[in-house]
């Protein structure tokens, strides 16, 4: 199934190119290779979009919206994407964890040598 037109500008977009390289790179440089790592960068970067979806919704919409159920029943709930943004979230750190990527810790910001 194609992608609707959203969907296809996050994974067309400038970012989502510079994203991939950076991880591939990250990948190499940790001598981490093998197929299944490639897959697991490209399950990374489906839920990087699904995330860029979810917090378009969220700007778009807010934390709460509104909703009428049909039976005359109408008032505001919570909008389901702030909580599945939050699961997409865990589910995105724990691939970077599969990948053994980790954030590169500046020289600057070490403040055990001080004691």
């Amino acid at each position: 199934m194609a992608p609707n037109a959203k969907t296809r500008n996050y994974l067309e977009s400038e970012e989502y190119k510079e994203i991939i390289d950076d991880l591939l790179d990250q990948l190499e440089r940790n001598g981490t290779t093998g197929q299944y790592y490639i897959d697991l960068v490209s399950d990374y970067m489906d839920l990087w979009a699904t995330k860029s979806l979810l917090v378009d919704d969220i700007q778009q919409r807010g934390v709460t919206v509104l909703y009428n159920n049909g039976g005359g029943q109408k008032g505001r709930k919570k909008n389901d994407s702030v909580e599945q943004r939050i699961k997409v979230n865990a589910q995105m750190l724990k691939l970077l964890s599969e990948l053994g990527i980790k954030p590169v810790q500046l020289d600057g910001d070490d403040d055990d040598d001080e004691m």
